[in-house]
């Protein structure tokens, strides 16, 4: 299982400074102007620590926003925080990324089955994290991605999903260690 230690990164770039990265502070800012809403993210420069605002809500009617979500809004919910960071919608208004280096593992709850000849292996994600195979793949082993990527190569290492690049969906792959 993959799964986020912490927060990601958040690629942008920074008005005060030549930094291309932000922290999640974890809190909103929430804005009533009549009957109308805004909420925004607030992400501090990784360099500089100038901060910055992520638009959740705009002018969105009050009645139209649960009040489940306008509580979390106001409390600071780092569940939120997590869950909005994650958001398509979200990252696309803002244009922004993600960095999701060094801010997951790999949990494997015991390699004891990697002995066998052929292994059969479900790789599950708690969070869409993008991630790539080879590396999964390296670390869960006890492999180098160089070994790896030779029994890619050999045919020992076999899966439906393209193993090439970034992936953030479950897979399934299949390890033969005979000759």
């Amino acid at each position: 299982m993959v799964v986020p230690t912490c927060l990601p990164l958040v690629r942008r770039r920074c008005h005060a400074c030549t930094s291309e990265h932000f922290r999640a502070s974890g809190k909103f800012r929430v804005n009533a102007n009549h009957k109308l809403l805004d909420a925004w993210l607030l992400v501090l420069c990784a360099g500089c620590g100038e901060t910055a605002k992520l638009t959740i809500l705009e002018r969105t009617n009050v009645r139209s926003v649960r009040p489940e979500l306008l509580d979390q809004l106001h409390d600071n919910d780092l569940g939120l925080t997590a869950e909005l960071l994650q958001d398509p919608v979200v990252q696309h208004r803002n244009r922004v990324a993600l960095d999701w280096d060094n801010a997951w593992r790999l949990d494997t709850a015991g390699s004891d089955h990697l002995d066998r000849e052929v292994v059969d292996v479900s790789v599950r994600f708690a969070a869409r994290i993008p991630v790539r195979p080879v590396r999964l793949i390296a670390e869960g082993c006890g492999l180098s991605r160089a070994e790896v990527e030779r029994l890619i190569t050999a045919g020992k290492l076999v899966s439906a999903v393209r193993l090439g690049g970034k992936f953030s969906g479950d897979f399934t792959f299949t390890l033969k260690r005979y000759s």
